[in-house]
């Protein structure tokens, strides 16, 4: 059985050949690996990926897993996965005979977005052909007779090279610098949310250039605001039809104004104020809120949603 794909041998972007062979085997999944980039950069498959083929029940496996001819899962984590979890002895598999990085090109081009993999995760995976697409660059200044001594490369080149990854990544190239950052100085914390697509590569990128403990405090400043509109429009737009005038303590924002105590003015620093989308003009107070402005005691939580 022979494919009919096309592979660019000097461009190292390696798309798919069809003068690649390949062979529809039954493997055991002793006999299957992941991808040592995979494993490098800790991907694997979402719960939820999971749960979608499950529902498919046999009709999950009916499409061969693609792997190389060492036994290297190139396209078919899920399926591999679930055929684990479910105790199978062996899958369906084509089988190509790839090179290392070849076999990489294509893990990275079988998983684009609908595929699974986040741009940034495509990214990590691309950027491991990067001391090979560097030695091409070089092996190239010397054909051309350009700096035979010199192993750094031109700015021209380092943005082809660049450029290569980002084509294989199917991202932009300030995207790869940006990702280059992240993986450099980012947080274990803000690496793991934007390869599980929790942030942007652009919103990892800036806060890459805090300290870590900065970082994670942003992190988390940011997964409060996230929750709270989240949990704000299920709640409030379902109640807030409900609520007669008296529930709203106090009743307008300049009964609020009113019952400040000018001695305690310098406590509205300790209340935080954040925005949610829901309908109509109300100020939401949390208990402990409501506290510092004389209105409740007993104070529960820490911070004020308007």
């Amino acid at each position: 059985m022979h494919t009919s794909q096309s592979r660019n041998a000097n461009s190292g972007q390696h798309a798919y050949s069809k003068d690649i062979p390949c062979r529809l085997v039954v493997l055991s999944l002793d006999q299957l690996y992941p991808h040592q980039s995979y494993v490098r950069h800790q991907l694997s498959v979402s719960a939820s990926k999971l749960s979608a083929l499950t529902e498919l029940g046999e009709g999950a496996f009916q499409q061969p897993v693609m792997v190389t001819q060492k036994g290297t899962v190139i396209d078919g984590y899920a399926r591999w996965e679930l055929a684990r979890r479910q105790g199978r002895q062996a899958l369906l598999c084509l089988e190509y005979d790839l090179t290392d990085e070849e076999s990489l090109c294509w893990l990275i081009r079988t998983h684009r977005p609908s595929k699974g993999f986040n741009g940034y995760c495509r990214t990590l995976l691309a950027l491991d052909l990067e001391p090979a697409l560097r030695s091409r660059a070089r092996a190239n200044q010397q054909i051309a007779g350009k700096q035979k001594a010199s192993s750094d490369l031109t700015e021209a080149q380092k943005l082809d090279v660049r450029s290569e990854i980002a084509a294989v990544a199917n991202v932009s190239t300030g995207n790869v610098t940006k990702a280059k950052q992240v993986v450099t100085h980012a947080d274990p914390a803000i690496r793991e949310a934007t390869k599980s697509g929790e942030i942007l590569v652009h919103k990892a990128w800036q806060f890459s250039c805090l300290s870590h403990h900065r970082q994670r405090e942003k992190l988390e400043e940011l997964r409060s605001c996230k929750g709270v509109g989240l949990v704000s429009r299920k709640l409030i737009q379902k109640h807030v039809s409900k609520m007669i005038h008296k529930q709203l303590i106090p009743e307008t924002l300049n009964d609020v104004l009113k019952a400040f105590i000018p001695a305690r003015i310098s406590e509205l620093d300790s209340i935080v104020v954040s925005e949610i989308d829901a309908p109509g003009r109300i100020a939401y107070f949390t208990k402990n809120a409501i506290g510092i402005l004389n209105f409740k005691e007993d104070p529960e939580c820490e911070t004020a949603n308007y």
